[in-house]
């Protein structure tokens, strides 16, 4: 299987083949900003330190750490300009995995499985991680006869691997701490999610924190790395795919995610997603 330098060249590969594709990244590449794509990830952290947000969940990226991201959930990479991050990032088909699942191994539950306390980490150890690296190779080095076959099922073990390690992992602890890196905006954040559905703005943030618009704004930007506006609006575009994957009409979602109105849902989604709302509902439950 190829080896892209690329993320969005390894996602748009693996929507294209519905299977999976693989990308090894170095700081070549500049971050996309918050967003949601169609397919799970698994990202897998070599080197470098950084900060990554998912949903409403900061955590702390260090060697050795693996992420798991499913279709529905919006994350971006922040603070990683000053330094060299190495990583290796696994775009997936839902349905795929899915049918490569049995009655007995679930390999969607570490992107299904989401209780209310979990962590989108799993921290490998260190014979782990060389297995992880192992699997990688693996399918990226298969050639002549049986490459498939030999992709396919290096694959499989390496999801067997990681859901193996993620419920073993929350069999054991309850929610791992987030990293905290500022109180004040991880009380914005909590805030916002929690009326996610309401009429939201700067001025009412700042009116309910007592802060100036100027400074909220300036302190949500420099520790998330991303803008108040920007956020909500990814944050909105998630929980819509979510509810209308599960069957629920394009305008009562509308309503639900907090859209002021029909044509700044159809624009913020499109927009982020590639097609209609009412496109995407249509593929979702056929």
């Amino acid at each position: 299987m190829k080896e892209y330098t690329s993320c969005k060249q390894a996602i748009s590969n693996c929507l294209e083949s519905k299977t999976f594709a693989i990308a090894h990244l170095y700081n070549e590449e500049k971050t996309m900003n918050m967003h949601i794509h169609d397919c799970y990830e698994l990202f897998y952290c070599i080197s470098g330190g950084k900060q990554f947000l998912i949903d409403n969940k900061f955590y702390e990226i260090k060697s050795g750490d693996l992420f798991v991201i499913n279709q529905y959930e919006s994350h971006y990479l922040t603070r990683i300009d000053q330094v060299i991050l190495e990583r290796i990032v696994i775009p997936i088909h839902s349905e795929y995995l899915k049918s490569l699942s049995t009655e007995e191994t679930n390999l969607d539950y570490c992107f299904s499985h989401r209780p209310t306390s979990f962590s989108h980490r799993i921290s490998l150890s260190r014979e782990q991680q060389q297995r992880f690296i192992y699997y990688v190779n693996k399918i990226t080095s298969a050639s002549a006869y049986g490459k498939d076959i030999i992709e396919r099922s290096a694959f499989m073990e390496l999801m067997v691997l990681v859901n193996g390690t993620c419920y073993t992992n929350r069999k054991l602890r309850k929610l791992e701490s987030t990293y905290k890196y500022n109180q004040q905006v991880e009380e914005i954040l909590t805030y916002i999610n929690k009326n996610i559905s309401g009429d939201i703005t700067i001025a009412h943030l700042s009116s309910h924190f007592y802060l100036s618009e100027s400074y909220i704004c300036r302190i949500f930007k420099s520790i998330t790395g991303t803008t108040i506006n920007k956020y909500i609006t990814a944050r909105r575009i998630t929980i819509a795919k979510s509810l209308l994957a599960s069957g629920s009409n394009v305008g009562s979602v509308c309503e639900q995610c907090g859209f002021n109105d029909y044509s700044n849902f159809l624009k913020a989604f499109t927009k982020a997603v590639g097609i209609s709302p009412k496109k995407y509902a249509q593929i979702s439950i056929s």
